[in-house]
């Protein structure tokens, strides 16, 4: 089936959201047990940890970790923005330098100047953007216009505008009191909308999962084999300390079978890091290569890269050949999703 839709639903009791593209499961949200990334809080600062760089602040939701140290004081109030899921027993991510995102826009206090995406290319929409954004913010802060802004109904790229400025200007003044949650994350479904701004037809009806076929995807996931075509694949495992993955060639004894299998592994691994809701240090064994080639390797490796929606850092080689990737951890894991869905 041609085209996208984003079936919305629930997963082990959780809000979800799933894209679906040209028939296949391209992206999956799904709420975490704790805090949900963009949560805004008020958070009054405790002791720094010395030798770690960082401070924990006592938050409504628990200890949060935020790696800086200087200019902060025990017992100051500091406005927070949740980064990410935290690892199981850890405090949660935050940082000060808090964004205010939308579907159409983010305003960025402390950073000044209003910028368009780079992805609209054209001219005359990107001066008609900019025309609506002088119109509609006068703001200190700073203001990106997202790459959804392209093609967008200008009322509602104005409106959204304004609620976010309006929205930003009040929780940034709102430094005095306790810790507080300002604002909310968002869940799944909002998320969603926020983030899958492609042309999309929308289920909304209960057993939108099991409809498109969503459910059967994911059962896929609980285990680490992932095919590659030509007998070729790739296994995907989680250990305490990293996500290892290996690529095998299968029954291809040909030169290029392990060229062929590690681009085909590359190429296909962000989605599946996505599916699967894993971050962190990812360790990859890619099926045997000489070394002349690893600049193809790179080459694609940072192309799939560039078109993942999550952030991940290229890391390099390590003496005995394999790639290291650091990758963002903005949502919780799918099988500890599942293990809890499980009776």
């Amino acid at each position: 089936m041609k085209g996208a839709t984003i079936a919305l639903g629930e997963l082990g009791g959780r809000e979800a959201a799933a894209l679906i593209v040209d028939g296949r499961l391209d992206d999956l949200f799904i709420d975490g047990a704790g805090a949900l990334p963009g949560t805004i809080y008020r958070g009054i600062a405790g002791r720094p940890m010395k030798g770690q760089g960082g401070i924990f602040f006592d938050t409504p939701d628990g200890p949060a970790y935020l790696r800086q140290i200087k200019g902060i004081s025990p017992g100051e109030a500091r406005i927070l923005q949740v980064t990410g899921f935290p690892e199981p027993g850890k405090a949660i991510p935050v940082t000060d330098r808090v964004l205010f995102k939308s579907r159409y826009g983010i305003v960025t206090p402390g950073a000044p100047g209003i910028n368009v995406s780079r992805a609209i290319r054209d001219s005359d929409a990107r001066d008609a953007i900019l025309e609506i954004a002088h119109e509609e913010y006068g703001g200190a802060d700073g203001l990106i216009l997202r790459s959804s802004c392209d093609g967008a109904d200008p009322d509602a790229i104005a409106e959204d505008i304004r609620e976010m400025s309006a929205l930003a200007a009040a929780v940034m003044a709102d430094t005095a009191g306790p810790a507080e949650v300002l604002v909310e994350g968002d869940g799944a479904h909002a998320r969603a909308w926020r983030e899958w701004a492609l042309p999309a037809e929308v289920d909304r009806e209960a057993g939108a999962f099991d409809r498109h076929g969503v459910l059967d995807e994911i059962e896929a996931l609980r285990g680490p084999h992932v095919p590659l075509g030509g007998g070729a694949s790739m296994a995907v495992e989680v250990t305490r300390a990293l996500v290892a993955v290996d690529v095998n060639t299968g029954g291809d004894t040909s030169p290029a079978a392990g060229v062929k299998a590690t681009l085909a592994a590359l190429r296909a691994l962000p989605r599946q890091l996505r599916l699967r809701g894993l971050g962190g240090l990812v360790t990859i064994d890619p099926a045997p290569i000489p070394k002349k080639e690893r600049r193809q390797i790179e080459g694609a490796l940072r192309a799939a890269l560039k078109a993942d929606s999550v952030e991940t850092i290229f890391a390099g080689w390590t003496p005995m050949g394999n790639i290291e990737l650091q990758r963002k951890r903005d949502r919780p894991a799918l099988a500890d999703i599942l293990r809890q869905e499980a009776p």
